[in-house]
């Protein structure tokens, strides 16, 4: 099947705006490639310092086997990375298995979002991704390693990874994930009681017991929030290896493909004849990819930020304008909350991430022709994992949905689009995802309320201010305001007023969280209202018009242009919870439009 006209030119599109910055890269990664392996480099001092402590420093010292770095993001208050606890044993055995060696080449920091929801160190959250990226050039500096294995999960862990591994392109990448934790209670059941609480109609007591229902175990939160939509990512963008996503922890299968992730990082060294540095498969196909991955399953809009901050470190330059244009061509084909009632375990078992791959390979929305951990071409992850005996093979996957409820096919999606839409007005540019909202709130002309943080907004519906349509602005929530903290605590409130009749609208610089939904939300508006962009000139009872349809978004106000705008008090975010230390992050960040990156 030829590409797709759109994808096509998506792909031209980004190819010649990143022309220079790629071919800077590739020539980067190979310099660093062409003396062969680098620990061959390292003086007999360095390499004693290096492996004093493994029990095989002789082999190190004086064989060519392969040296594989672990870069791991565990931590046992995630539950998303506490299995990762048992994981640099695993993959000991497994590297000696096949005559390579392991070191744990550095750990990253991996904050719980879910822990910091409404809280101070939430302002912490999107500069963590930078953190890990930096930590993760720390790991790799030794210069000791022939491929890296990285193990993380979770929403600025990911992104972080990879902004490391392409910023060492010229090592092999093989990402290892750890899997989501069995389903339970289910997604709806939990935000219902959320809303209940909110409007004052049950206790903690009530609201604590479906929390722990809910997120109950090891793994991932089951819900296709940031999350899971980094481990479709990394799955279409050809850096896990095939249906490895969605494996639950601490189960055969699940040990079994980490095995066979160290086997392959083993193999793909510049020491054999496969070499695969990470470079080369980031390139601007691979991320074309991923954004199809992205828009196709409804994922979430916090990768709007970070796909563009991981392609900058490959030399691949995207805008938001790529992710609209891509998302008008290709269809919805799942349903996962909060697009729908399942939860991504549902999702695997109808068919998963191989089933939708091999559909819209069919239907030329991918690219095949890519490099990928496996090699090349991206047909192999329409394959499925099975174990025979403690050994993992790839059958063939499933070729029809197995709940249409959940899946369904290119030809017959849940709708024609991905959902996802580019906004332009005069109040500045963002973005809305509307896959899961109703078709009727796509366009909402209301009067604003205009807030500097989202502790106010709640305030003021407790105290029941909010009596008629209204757009809630909440501004000074950019990167450079306060780091552009999740505002997810609003989404039961605003839920609560959208279920009482009004029509309520969330417009912000700030953002909102992958598990985010029904409740349409303008995000990532940029210019930010702390520089000067236009958020901090719009007042109480302007009338603004949200229009997901037309992409646009304005402010009607006659006297708009020529207003003084407000000035952002950075005093209540400047410090506490280890805001101080970050001060230089919010100085020196860079627009949501561009990733709000700070090492790219």
């Amino acid at each position: 099947m030829s590409i797709n006209a759109t994808i096509d030119r998506v792909t031209d599109r980004i190819r010649n705006r990143s022309h220079a910055s790629r071919a800077a890269y590739l020539k980067k990664i190979a310099r660093a490639a062409e003396d062969g392996p680098r620990r061959a480099h390292l003086s007999c001092g360095n390499q004693a310092h290096a492996y004093a402590a493994m029990p095989d420093k002789d082999d190190m010292a004086n064989t060519r086997k392969p040296n594989i770095g672990v870069v791991t993001a565990y931590n046992d208050m995630l539950s998303a990375h506490q299995p990762y606890e048992r994981y640099p044993d695993l993959i000991r055995r497994s590297a000696h298995a096949v005559g390579a060696t392991v070191q744990v080449a550095g750990g990253v920091p991996a904050m719980c979002d879910g822990v910091t929801q409404g809280r101070a160190g939430m302002e912490l959250s999107l500069f963590s991704r930078d953190v890990i990226a930096l930590a993760t050039g720390v790991s790799l500096s030794h210069d000791c390693f022939d491929a890296a294995l990285y193990l993380g999960v979770c929403d600025k862990i990911v992104p972080g990874l990879v902004i490391g591994a392409a910023t060492f392109g010229h090592i092999p990448a093989v990402f290892l994930p750890a899997g989501p934790m069995p389903s339970g209670l289910p997604n709806d059941e939990k935000s219902k009681v959320r809303q209940q609480f909110a409007a004052g109609e049950v206790g903690r007591e009530a609201l604590m017991a479906a929390e722990m229902a809910s997120y109950h175990s090891a793994g991932t939160c089951t819900f296709y929030g940031t999350a899971n939509s980094n481990q479709m990512l990394m799955e279409f963008m050809g850096l896990h290896l095939p249906g490895s996503s969605f494996v639950n922890p601490n189960t055969p299968l699940r040990d079994a493909l980490t095995v066979a992730g160290v086997e392959r990082a083993a193999a793909i060294t510049k020491l054999g004849n496969h070499y695969l540095p990470a470079g080369e498969i980031l390139d601007e196909k691979a991320f074309v990819n991923g954004i199809v991955g992205l828009m196709t399953t409804g994922g979430s809009t916090n990768l709007v930020m970070h796909i563009p901050a991981m392609a900058r470190a490959a030399g691949v330059l995207i805008d938001i304008e790529d992710f609209h244009d891509i998302s008008e061509s290709v269809p919805l084909m799942a349903r996962v909350y909060p697009n729908g009632l399942a939860d991504v375990n549902h999702f695997h078992a109808a068919g998963g991430i191989g089933y939708m791959i091999g559909q819209l390979l069919d239907a030329g929305m991918l690219h095949e022709d890519v490099k990928t951990i496996i090699g090349t071409g991206l047909d192999g992850y329409t394959t499925e994992p099975k174990l025979t005996g403690e050994r993992v093979v790839w059958e063939d996957g499933a070729k029809e949905t197995l709940n249409d409820k959940i899946l369904r096919p290119v030809g017959d999606p849940f709708a024609v689009t991905g959902g996802l839409k580019q906004l332009e007005g005069n109040l500045g540019r963002g973005v809305i995802k509307v896959s899961a909202v109703a078709a009727e709130r796509h366009v909402i002309e209301a009067k604003a309320r205009v807030f500097s943080d989202q502790e106010a907004v709640k305030a003021a519906f407790k105290a029941g201010e909010f009596t008629e349509d209204t757009i809630v602005v909440v501004r000074f929530q950019g990167p450079r305001a306060n780091g552009m903290p999740e505002l997810h605590s609003l989404t039961p409130t605003l839920a609560v007023l959208q279920d009482r009749g009004l029509k309520v609208a969330l417009l912000t610089d700030g953002r909102m969280s992958g598990a985010s939904g029904k409740v349409p939300a303008a995000i990532h508006i940029s210019p930010e209202a702390s520089v000067g962009g236009p958020l901090s000139r719009v007042r109480d009872g302007d009338l603004i018009r949200m229009d997901a349809t037309m992409g646009t978004i304005d402010c009607l106000a006659e006297d708009f242009d020529n207003r003084r705008p407000a000035t952002f008090d950075p005093g209540p975010s400047s410090e506490g919870m280890g805001r101080e230390m970050f001060s230089v992050f919010r100085a020196t960040a860079g627009s949501a439009t561009e990733g709000a990156g700070v090492v790219v």
